[in-house]
């Protein structure tokens, strides 16, 4: 496995966790990088994927009794109200709805955390500037990694789409269906979303 622009932001998004959590959702898991991640916390983490073939990987990689593993679509799975202390969303809310976002903010535990690592469309002359900026950065991780890491790791990758709205689009869409919550663009064609759950 070479650079993987969301494990690189792993470390900013536990920046988030809310410092008692105790569970956590993972929606859209993949292989379960970043939920092994969460259960290294101390955290129970149910980790979600519609992808049979990538829950397999995970569950082969990294049978856990702190994670559990399910296929299954965010969509259309019932969600535990105000369950979760930290809701991740890596890289997968663009192959669904925006709108899934109220079903994830429902899900969340009073002063719980939704954070979202997402992909948007480039259509904006900064969107370009920032894409351009990324290109050399991107290049040397990459190299950086391939020597650090060597060859090896799992095959196995999550189905992969295109973000259709851009970042605009993503932060109209934020401040109405979560009020508060914060978008900010990163460097490697990602936005990082962070809500938090009200208090009773």
């Amino acid at each position: 496995m070479g650079f993987d622009h969301n494990d690189h932001y792993h470390p900013l998004l536990l920046r988030s966790l809310p410092r008692d959590a105790r569970t956590a959702l993972d929606v859209g898991c993949g292989t379960g990088r970043f939920a092994r991640r969460l259960a290294a916390h101390g955290l129970e983490v149910d980790a979600l994927d519609p992808a049979p073939e990538v829950i397999e990987d995970a569950e082969r990689v990294s049978p856990s009794a702190a994670i559990r593993y399910q296929v299954a679509d965010i969509t259309e799975i019932a969600l535990p109200a105000a369950r979760y202390d930290y809701i991740s969303c890596l890289a997968s809310l663009h192959h669904m709805p925006f709108e899934t976002v109220t079903r994830l903010r429902a899900a969340l535990a009073p002063g719980g955390v939704l954070a979202v690592l997402g992909c948007y469309a480039e259509r904006t002359p900064a969107d370009y500037a920032v894409s351009l900026a990324a290109v050399p950065v991107n290049a040397v991780a990459r190299l950086a990694t391939a020597v650090v890491r060597g060859p090896g790791g799992t095959a196995v990758r999550a189905p992969v789409k295109g973000p259709a709205m851009s970042l605009p689009e993503i932060r109209q869409a934020a401040a109405r269906l979560l009020p508060g919550a914060s978008v900010r663009r990163l460097l490697f064609w990602r936005y990082l979303l962070l809500y938090r759950a009200g208090t009773p």
